[in-house]
């Protein structure tokens, strides 16, 4: 069985009978639809995506919509003025960080992708506090006659689960959504999905998508939050290996019970061998380092100066600067380690479903432009399409430097916990 210890949180628009609508046609329905009618109930909204009072608010005219772009068919990614867009404005978040945003993006709108028809059961692990729910909610207000059935649970869970029902036969699952890629990538291991479409991968970097079983959704990027009161930018090793010997270090906090340290030392561990890896973990408490409970308590320490720095997930400092703008905390990256790991969410299509091709539509649209900027902006984590860039002046995913690793190989855990504990991290 596989454990998950990430600690992260744990209708359609049919032609009329009368005729076809140009994809043109399309277009402007659907925009007009969404500004003038509310479409996404946006009214109110907050980084949690959620709607002014929580209900859902029918589109009208949402009964006729129509679509020159049948399923399976879809054109080549290209790049869009931002007004091009499906009202990309009501799927941004809000707020103090969500500023100049780019004018143009590359990949494919939701405009552009096929209609949605029908059910799909989504097996939901995680869910980022509700936001994925919320963007499979806005997603079915786009298409009338369209539904998700979504099951929720931990994201081990399902996938133990997932893998018992493909054994015995099948799985009433047609999707698999989770927020850590090693629940994703043991259900593949497990030949328990099928191939995802290029079309539906193309525009993502190979390193979400290494076996085309699955395809990463959002990103999580290790990282050193900094306190620029003590440190500048040239201050920060790049190498993640050189903070147990440089006595500057002395004051950093981590956060060992934590999912997302416990996946960085896992890929430490597979990367680098588990002696180094030993070595590593106890200089670092050779210096003094803090513990604390999750990496937000880190982050906000940092930004206190109670810590001159700390290891942590790069969106903790982002939620931190939205509370606290003029906070002295700014964030480093390592190069090509496992201090440089993106971890990520991810999805996949189970195995004898009979929805393939509604599941990889939907799939698609996971991965639009429009898609992208809603969890990129209300969730502050890193969106996977290049062109759509992380909240604030973080450099983009296709600046980043991670390690060469299989995501699906931070599944193996249990060789990690063992050794936090041998060395007292744990």
């Amino acid at each position: 069985m596989y454990e998950d210890r990430s600690g992260e949180g744990e209708g359609g628009h049919r032609r009329p009978a009368s005729g076809r609508r140009s994809a043109s046609g399309r277009r402007r329905f659907l925009k007009t639809v969404g500004s003038t009618a509310g479409l996404l109930a946006l009214a109110g909204c907050g980084n949690d995506g959620s709607g002014g009072d929580g209900t859902a608010t029918p589109a009208p005219g949402s009964t006729d919509g129509g679509t020159d772009t049948p399923a399976g068919t879809v054109p080549e990614p290209r790049t869009y003025a931002a007004d091009e867009l499906y009202n990309i404005d009501e799927w941004r978040g809000t707020g103090p960080l969500i500023e100049d945003r780019p004018d143009e993006y590359t990949g494919i709108s939701m405009l552009d992708l096929p209609d949605l028809r029908g059910e799909l059961t989504v097996y939901l692990g995680g869910g980022e506090g509700g936001l994925y729910e919320n963007l499979m909610w806005r997603i079915q207000q786009t298409y009338r006659d369209f539904t998700v059935d979504t099951r929720k649970a931990s994201s081990s869970q399902l996938a133990n689960t997932i893998i018992e029902e493909a054994t015995a036969g099948s799985s009433p699952a047609d999707v698999f959504w989770a927020i850590d890629a090693g629940s994703i990538g043991i259900v593949a291991e497990n030949d328990a999905t099928v191939e995802l479409p290029d079309r539906v991968v193309r525009s993502i970097p190979d390193t979400f998508h290494p076996t085309d079983q699955w395809v990463g959704t959002m990103g999580r990027a290790r990282s050193v939050p900094y306190n620029t009161d003590e440190f500048s930018a040239d201050d920060i090793p790049n190498d993640i290996m050189a903070f147990p010997d440089d006595d500057r270090f002395d004051a950093m906090g981590w956060a060992p019970t934590y999912g997302a340290f416990q996946s960085f030392v896992t890929a430490m561990r597979l990367l680098e061998g588990e002696d180094t890896t030993r070595q590593w973990l106890d200089g670092m408490q050779q210096q003094g380092i803090g513990t604390y409970d999750n990496e937000l308590v880190v982050a906000n320490q940092v930004a206190s100066g109670e810590l001159g720095a700390g290891f942590g997930n790069h969106y903790y400092s982002r939620l931190v600067r939205e509370e606290r703008p003029d906070a002295p905390l700014e964030l480093a990256f390592t190069q090509g380690d496992a201090g440089a790991l993106i971890n990520c969410s991810g999805t996949e299509i189970i195995k004898g479903t009979d929805n393939e091709e509604l599941a990889a539509d939907f799939i698609h649209h996971l991965l639009s432009i429009e898609a992208q900027e809603f969890l990129g902006t209300r969730g502050y984590e890193y969106p996977l399409l290049p062109s759509v860039p992380p909240v604030g002046d973080l450099p983009r995913i296709d600046e980043l430097n991670p390690p060469d690793l299989n995501l699906a190989e931070l599944s193996d855990l249990e060789p990690t916990l063992r050794l936090l504990r041998e060395t007292g991290v744990l």
